[in-house]
């Protein structure tokens, strides 16, 4: 109470006012007219000066008040609306999920609330300057919340590499107005946070992380030699200790606590399996460097992939297939229930696997597969220079550009000449064991020429970290999916076994087409309510965190 009185005065002497009952005009029409005044500099330097500093607003608020013809939204004729403190209290809570209630203004708008709301009781009317300010406090900290729940934070923009991420066609101002005039402002706000259980559930093990963090975290385990089951060694001890943090195990008494067996190897593996390391029980340098991960960092990493829920068009399909590609897993889910789940092959660290949405429209049995421009210009071409015999040993043919029917003789190629910019056809390996796409590619158009398919190097789903594709997708079992998206169209195995044994492609298109998301999850609660975590193999949480940076330092 004191700081208010405090304030009081300071607002008193800065602005001007005083506690003379009576004006020409309601307070609503003088913060109406306050408004243009404010407006008119922050137009040309989307800053808005107050008595502790100045603030960045929205370049979009002059056009929405001057729509309005200065008419406030938060303030009438008797001091702040009940809708003020409404969006304060929302705005606190923002922290619940990852996001920052600095960047909405929260220190400033309820200095300014705790002012209007203290002038009555000393007999003061609000003052209208004051009050604009709050106005233009509240309708950007609004905006910036909506935009921030319904396409993600602006700092991350350029980091959403799909133009799917971030596409949402609700406008914050329009969402603004309509809840006001309809009296459902509260509801509006609570409809903004994410309902997917997923979501909620991720905003449970933040604030169970950041009690980790308030606490102390864990202690570190000390470098050194491999530890492996059935080892004794004074280290052992810091790796019970470190787990015992994270995990509500009961240790049996009659285990020495430098032995790496019984319950303890068991709680290794159970460590690894949730880190998606290697379950064997060895604490070697890939278990040892995420046992040391440090819990802030652990609550980081949560508070990224909240941002990328964010990211997600809204709403969510009820059926759709989802690839993980820091897991290395793909999924179908129906109705909120996972009916198909298996192991994915993705992108290199050079070659990555791009985040973007799409729609599985149809199948290619026994397919084609044609070579995209990089890997001709990187990969074939210089084969092909040095020996010209490699398309026929490799089942490769050069088709016309304008007639796929019709073949092109390398013998007639002068290759010394040929460059990836002017090949002279369509370069593309005919089906059969040898072609990378194995039997069958699931196809869903898109622009960057990404799809699932089939392949003939099998032997690599028995490795755990999978980045071996040039972008693509391969999945684990390609016969199953095919069969669960073609059985509900009549198809057999044998028929779909004959099919994709072919020598000829064979198009078969979806009657219900398959909503598609390839997404990269490096923190995510799983169905049994366990808290997964992955390496971030492609940077994408450490992008994030340069990008905050960035944007935080300019605004």
């Amino acid at each position: 109470m004191r700081l208010v009185v405090v304030l009081l005065f300071f607002f008193v002497v800065l602005f001007g006012f005083s506690p003379i009952p009576s004006h020409a005009f309601s307070l609503a029409e003088q913060v109406q007219g306050e408004l243009v005044t404010l407006l008119e500099p922050v137009r040309a330097t989307e800053r808005l000066i107050l008595a502790s500093g100045e603030v960045r607003l929205e370049p979009s608020i002059p056009d929405f008040y001057a729509r309005r013809q200065g008419v406030p939204l938060w303030v009438g004729n008797h001091g702040p609306l009940p809708q003020a403190r409404i969006l304060l209290d929302a705005l606190r809570e923002s922290s619940a999920e990852g996001l920052c209630p600095e960047d909405y203004h929260t220190e400033e708008i309820a200095e300014l609330l705790a002012l209007a709301e203290a002038m009555p009781r000393h007999g003061m009317l609000c003052e209208p300057c004051m009050m604009a300010r709050l106005e233009l406090l509240l309708t950007d900290a609004f905006l910036v919340y909506a935009r921030d729940h319904l396409v993600g934070r602006m700092a991350f923009a350029h980091l959403r590499e799909a133009p799917e991420l971030g596409d949402n066609e609700t406008d914050p101002a329009l969402l603004l107005e309509e809840s006001l005039r309809g009296n459902r402002f509260a509801e509006t706000l609570a409809a903004l946070v994410p309902k997917d259980p997923g979501y909620i559930r991720l905003m449970e093990q933040l604030e169970i992380y950041r009690g980790l963090a308030t606490a102390g975290g864990w202690p570190k385990v000390e470098p050194g030699e491999t530890l492996r089951p059935g080892m004794r060694h004074d280290r052992v001890r810091q790796i019970k200790e470190r787990l015992q943090a994270t995990s509500a195990r009961v240790w049996p008494e009659n285990e020495p606590d430098d032995l790496l067996a019984g319950e303890l190897l068991q709680a290794v593996r159970d460590f690894q399996a949730l880190l998606g390391l290697e379950v064997d029980g060895v604490v070697g340098p890939a278990t040892l460097a995420e046992l040391n991960v440090s819990v802030e960092e652990r609550v980081r990493q949560i508070e990224w992939n909240l941002e990328r829920w964010r990211w997600l068009p809204k709403p969510a399909p009820s059926r759709y297939l989802e690839v993980n590609i820091a897991d290395f897993t793909m999924k179908v889910v129906d109705e909120g229930k996972t009916v198909m789940d298996m192991a994915v092959i993705v992108g290199t660290g050079y070659r990555k696997t791009p985040v973007f949405f799409g729609t599985m429209t149809y199948l290619e049995l026994a397919p084609y597969w044609h070579v995209p421009p990089t890997i001709l210009r990187e990969d074939k071409l210089p084969l092909i220079r040095s020996n010209p015999g490699y398309l026929a040993q490799k089942n490769f043919e050069i088709v016309s550009w304008n007639n796929s029917a019709a073949t092109i003789d390398p013998a007639g190629i002068d290759w010394s000449t040929v460059t990836a910019n002017n090949f002279p056809g369509a370069l593309r390996q005919k089906p059969g064991p040898w072609n990378p796409l194995g039997r069958v590619k699931f196809m869903f158009p898109n622009r960057l020429a990404i799809y699932l398919h089939d392949t003939s190097a099998r032997h690599l789903f028995k490795r755990r970290v999978r980045l071996f594709s040039s972008g693509c997708i391969r999945v684990e079992r390609p016969f199953e999916l095919a069969h669960y998206l073609l059985e509900p169209q009549g198809w057999t195995e044998e028929e779909l076994e004959t099919a994709m044994n072919q020598r000829i492609p064979r198009q078969v298109s979806l009657r219900e087409p398959l909503p598609i998301r390839i997404l990269y999850w490096t923190a995510w609660v799983d169905d049994a309510g366990v808290m997964q975590f992955r390496p971030d193999y492609y940077q994408r949480d450490q992008d994030m965190q340069t990008a905050l940076d960035l944007w935080r330092y300019r605004n």
